[in-house]
């Protein structure tokens, strides 16, 4: 296996943060996955499941530098998200309950990631049909397993 295809098992802490107006709703999510450096950057991968509502999914997140990531879900459910800083995609989202169109509008991505470990966080805002539907941060933080 070439030195670009080895992936290291480790122990993922992603959080949440979901603002709407005044409400902010916060998840967290802790769950073993794997971390490969690829061309630019890293992939961090994880099984979704039946806490996340996509139980038999599988979500690979892949981030280059500061100013570029996707998040790439497939199985039961599948999704495509892109964020870029300062660029507004439009993107397939797919839940149990059905699939749409999303706009992700990104403010900052800040990757700290290693061949050991460590911390991305994103900020970025979604609307359905040009409508405002909420402003997102995600904290993911990565460390090796024991």
């Amino acid at each position: 296996m070439a030195e670009n295809d080895k992936k290291t098992d480790v122990m993922i802490t992603l959080k949440s943060v979901q603002i709407i107006n005044d409400d902010r709703e916060e998840t967290e999510l802790i769950t073993e996955g794997t971390l490969k450096h690829v061309d630019g950057g890293y992939e961090i991968q994880y099984d979704e499941s039946e806490a996340t509502g996509f139980e038999g999914s599988t979500t690979v997140l892949s981030c280059i530098g500061n100013t570029f990531a996707s998040m790439q879900r497939y199985g039961s459910t599948s999704s495509n998200l892109v964020i870029e800083k300062d660029k507004k995609h439009h993107c397939h989202y797919g839940t149990p309950f059905g699939e749409f169109m999303v706009g992700v509008y990104t403010h900052k991505i800040d990757n700290k990631l290693t061949d050991s470990g460590g911390n991305v966080y994103f900020k970025y805002t979604l609307d359905v049909n040009s409508s405002y539907l909420s402003d997102n941060e995600v904290y993911i933080s990565v460390s090796p397993r024991a």
